[in-house]
């Protein structure tokens, strides 16, 4: 209960880290900035300012990195890059809102993958908690049936849904003697390459500034929303999150992952004056709700059904 009770706090954490990033990456585009090129900058800083760390808690330990390397390589491309440059060409052909429910929809495939892959069949609570949270979802992104929605944006949205499930069942199922810095330092030092390809042939375009951002009402300069998302929602969000997800599963943390959507409406409120409607405030908590269900149902032990013959499942 005590690792599960800092799991928690840990998840809660790293999704109010993460929720920053819409404030800051506003605040970027409105003075110039394109969307892409305030990623890949995010990710590649924080790639630079992990390295020294993930360096120094690597020493004598980088069999275990080459060990699990195929993880890792998934981890950077998938739950990393892909993920981010799913959604960004999401956004170009549907509302943030659409774009948005449609990349937290991998929250459902992380509940499928717990089930196929380890035999943990999805319980009554867990899929109240599902239904409920997604209806909350679509409450605080305030989706209606007035929003365009193009094909071509579906596919990119379910494209980014894949990368966030990937980010949670790879940060909770990766070797625990690898540290969370340095799976953290080498998904973003593999997520920015593969960025960078992408501005390259003309998937990401990349445009920057060098013009005063607004935050929170005063102008400040590009430098300050930069630092917030390298350092802020990307270092430090992911190390936390990696380091939440092994103590609580994929399963649940996904779910408690949520709450970065509640973070980010509340981020811009505070940051960018983007005051929240009653509707959004009662999705938030019917998002709550699901989470807790989710939570209550993960603390008994789950009905185990063997995936193969001969074949253990592993608690996920």
């Amino acid at each position: 209960m005590r690792t599960g009770s800092v799991g928690l706090g840990l998840a809660v954490l790293s999704a109010a880290s993460f929720g920053t990033s819409g404030s800051f990456a506003a605040a970027l585009m409105r003075a110039g900035w394109s969307p892409g090129a305030a990623v890949t900058v995010r990710v590649s800083i924080a790639a630079l300012v992990l390295t020294v760390p993930a360096v120094v808690q690597m020493r004598g330990r980088w069999a275990v990195l080459r060990r699990s390397a195929p993880s890792v390589v998934a981890y950077g491309l998938l739950g990393v890059g892909a993920a981010q440059l799913c959604y960004f060409n999401a956004v170009q052909h549907l509302s943030v809102a659409v774009a948005l429910l449609l990349e937290y929809s991998g929250t459902l495939l992380v509940v499928g993958w717990v089930w196929l892959a380890h035999g943990q069949r999805p319980r009554a609570l867990t899929v109240a908690g599902a239904a409920l949270s997604i209806l909350g979802l679509v409450l605080v992104l305030d989706v209606t049936g007035s929003q365009h929605v193009d094909l071509v944006g579906v596919l990119w949205g379910l494209g980014a849904a894949v990368g966030l499930a990937t980010y949670f069942v790879l940060s909770s199922h990766t070797d625990d003697s690898l540290p969370p810095v340095a799976l953290a330092w080498a998904g973003l030092s593999i997520g920015t390459p593969a960025l960078l390809v992408a501005a390259l042939v003309g998937v990401v375009p990349l445009h920057a500034t060098s013009s005063d951002a607004v935050l929170a009402g005063q102008h400040v300069s590009w430098v300050l929303p930069i630092a917030g998302l390298s350092l802020l929602a990307a270092a430090f969000a992911y190390c936390v999150g990696i380091e939440a997800a092994r103590r609580l599963g994929a399963r649940l943390a996904s779910f408690v992952g949520l709450a970065e959507v509640l973070f980010a409406v509340l981020f811009a409120w505070a940051l960018l004056d983007q005051r929240p409607g009653w509707q959004q405030a009662v999705g938030g908590v019917i998002v709550l709700v699901g989470i807790a269900l989710v939570r209550v149902d993960d603390r008994e032990p789950a009905p185990v059904v063997p995936v193969a013959a001969g074949l253990a499942p592993v608690a996920a």
